[in-house]
């Protein structure tokens, strides 16, 4: 493995949530120690590498692990021990709709993401007609995303986040947006930036299928434990215990 080109690293990653019986009890536990919590070992001395232009799956059940490691990648969250270390512009199609202003058009929404992801206003309009014309909501856009469906939310959100230029795509679940010929276009999109622009790809899914489309590489999470990383086929095995 070449180190130059390693993009994501996990090097004994491990973190920890305290459950509080309710939400008084967790306000109250951030001035004082005395307040009882249980403790949740999210991951568990977890270390891998990817490199660039490499397209990993995650497997794993509920509580795994997999959405903690996502949010670590993305600075939602920090470990507890452990280093992690990411370089490039991620793009994480997670939460679809997330920091929209409902408020605001849906053109100016595209900035408004846009510029949280770092681009500046010439580099956003190079790329705002792609993006309306990949959303697929027609005069839609020039409407206030409070007017929009919830299907129609998910298709922008997906349209800005894939076309901001990435150069580490994090994908949970978000394939399964809008109707069947929609999804095989995001599929399509997802497939192409990788191919044409080496990026990066990091895909938690439960389906197998769809990781085989796009990943070489998989790596399982038990119980906040990587137990394996390797071939892709190899991995889906153990995920469905064959």
């Amino acid at each position: 493995m070449n180190k130059d080109k390693i993009v994501i690293e996990f090097k004994n990653v491990t973190k920890r949530y305290k459950l509080y019986k309710n939400d008084k009890q967790r306000f109250l536990g951030i001035f004082s120690k005395k307040v009882a919590y249980k403790e949740k070992l999210a991951t568990n001395n977890v270390s891998f590498s990817i490199c660039q232009g490499e397209a990993v799956a995650i497997f794993g059940k509920n509580g795994a692990g997999k959405s903690t490691i996502l949010k670590m990648i993305t600075g939602v969250a920090y470990p507890t021990s452990g280093e992690i270390n990411v370089k490039g512009r991620v793009s994480a199609l997670l939460e679809l709709t997330s920091g929209f202003d409902p408020e605001m058009t849906g053109r100016n929404n595209i900035y408004l993401k846009g510029q949280l992801c770092g681009l500046r206003d010439d580099e956003i309009a190079e790329i705002e007609q792609d993006i309306v014309d990949f959303a697929e909501i027609d005069e839609y856009i020039d409407q206030p995303v409070r007017s929009y469906s919830s299907g129609m939310k998910a298709r922008l959100g997906f349209a800005v986040n894939v076309n901001l230029r990435p150069e580490i795509l994090i994908v949970d679940e978000a394939l399964s947006v809008g109707d069947k010929d929609f999804r095989e276009k995001c599929l399509a999109k997802v497939k192409e930036i990788i191919e044409k622009d080496n990026v990066t790809l990091l895909f938690v899914t439960h389906s197998t299928g769809t990781a085989r489309r796009f990943c070489d590489r998989g790596i399982v999470m038990k119980k906040g434990k990587m137990v394996f990383d390797g071939n892709i086929d190899e991995a889906i095995k153990l995920y469905e215990g064959k």
